[in-house]
């Protein structure tokens, strides 16, 4: 059986006071929208549609950037009239032959696949299904009335009984019906009442009174069917989000120093034995390999990290490659291109971008390595840098295995330091330096006897 996902992002969010569409405000650095767009993607929906309203030009091309959402077909709300007038926008771009169409909402981000598949095999062709979740606090919510197994009535808080009122389990607005009917049902909605808006929840009653089966589906959680109107939940389904990741790694043997300090803003892949100390960031694809240790307040983007290897605190990695058993850090940055072979050791306020360096190079402090090759063994001076931009365009340094070059140089590229090779300190190099010898390219230091410093002249008085 084809299935369709409709997915409602087309309110303003006002409580969120922002001019960015709500639906794409970001956990875990994805949008709420390309949350839910990614479930859809998950239940191999055939047609996924999403209603837009508020903001629909900033919506529309954030989905066709998405890897998930480029598939989706948007359709626009103008006015917004309520969310089965949204629906009724939806209904030309549905299959409805022998298809059963599945409403989520694109504020509600944390919404399982595992969830709604149950839902939707619910419904199995034949019922309409409604997701239900129970509070300890139903205030403001639609009851769910039930007789048995079935819904009888969604009852409004406002206009529910104390009887009602004492009903724990509520409607969290995410049904799935026959496609067929539902269309049916949507295009006979009516507008009167107070607001002069459509509610998709006024299909309870007329599947009721056809005699359709209305049934429910329990959420797993209260969190996963939680919406985002403000900041503030925002902010706390952002914490629930990277709780059940944290949870999932420390489950596969991930030491997490305290998983309420930790953030996965995209993929993170662990072996054996990895420890993470607090405050640690890690956005796109991120892969830490058996025994590697990263240290408090990183953030890691893109990058691989080999076996054994220390990252030490306050480290800031994108696009990085790391060989086995390096160590790197503190306070140290490495770029996109950084690829550091075994044992390199890439120390405090050290900068590495476009870089290769070979097994057991050492940049230990304060110093620059940009389009450069580095060979093996080789000793980068503190406060030495490769100079590789001309102010035009950028040039390679290339360093020779087992070379010395001492503090405080400038290398300026394109330049080849030979296999051995050492520099003194205080150096600027703009010519290929031989192998094996020792290379020096500074002023000879004088000292003038009888100097004076210029003294400031003594103030006027009055």
């Amino acid at each position: 059986m084809a299935l369709n996902v409709v997915i409602m992002a087309a309110g303003k969010g006002t409580r969120m006071k922002s001019a960015l569409p709500k639906v794409l405000h970001r956990i875990g650095g994805t949008s709420l929208l390309d949350h839910v767009v990614r479930t859809a993607a998950a239940l191999g929906a055939a047609r996924t549609v999403v209603v837009t309203g508020h903001g629909a030009e900033q919506v529309e091309a954030s989905l066709a950037a998405s890897p998930a959402g480029g598939a989706a077909r948007c359709v626009r709300q103008e006015p917004q009239l309520g969310t089965g007038h949204a629906m009724q926008q939806a209904l030309p771009a549905l299959d409805d032959a022998n298809a059963t169409t599945l409403v989520l909402y694109g504020d509600v981000p944390l919404i399982s696949a595992a969830t709604v598949r149950r839902l939707v095999g619910t419904s199995a062709g034949r019922a309409l299904a409604l997701l239900t979740v129970e509070l300890d606090d139903p205030n403001g919510y639609g009851r769910i009335v039930r007789e048995g197994a079935h819904v009888r009535a969604i009852v409004e808080h406002k206009d529910a009984t104390a009887a009602q009122r004492a009903i724990r389990e509520t409607y969290t607005g995410i049904m799935a019906a026959p496609t067929a009917l539902l269309k049916r049902w949507v295009m006979a909605l009516s507008n009167d009442n107070a607001q002069r808006e459509y509610y998709l929840t006024d299909v309870v009653a007329m599947a009721v009174a056809e005699g359709v089966p209305v049934l429910a589906e329990h959420a797993a959680s209260a969190t996963e069917v939680a919406g985002v109107n403000s900041p503030r939940q925002l902010a706390e389904l952002e914490r629930a989000f990277q709780r059940a990741q944290a949870e999932a790694l420390m489950d596969a043997g991930v030491r997490l120093a305290d998983p309420a300090r930790f953030d996965v803003r995209g993929a993170l892949s662990c072996g054996e034995d990895v420890e993470i100390d607090v405050g640690c960031i890690f956005e796109g694809t991120v892969h830490l390999a058996d025994g590697a240790r990263i240290g408090a307040h990183c953030v890691i983007r893109d990058s691989r990290i080999g076996e054994g290897v220390l990252v030490q605190a306050f480290t800031h990695m994108n696009q990085a490659v790391i060989g086995p058993r390096a160590e790197i850090g503190p306070f140290a940055r490495l770029r996109p291109g950084a690829d550091l072979g075994p044992e390199v050791h890439i120390g405090n306020f050290v900068e590495v971008k476009n870089s290769t360096l070979a097994a057991g190079a050492k940049a230990n402090h304060l110093a620059y390595l940009g389009d450069t090759t580095v060979g093996a063994r080789v000793n980068y001076g503190a406060g030495s840098i490769t100079a590789n931009y001309d102010g035009a365009n950028k040039h390679r340094t290339v360093i020779g295995a087992d070379a010395h070059i001492g503090s405080n140089c400038v290398l300026v590229a394109p330049v080849t330091i030979g296999e051995g090779a050492t520099i003194g300190g205080g150096s600027t190099i703009n010519k290929d330096a031989p192998p094996g010898q020792l290379t020096i390219a500074r002023a000879r230091q004088v000292s003038y006897a009888g100097w004076e410093r210029p003294k400031k002249a003594p103030k006027k008085s009055g």
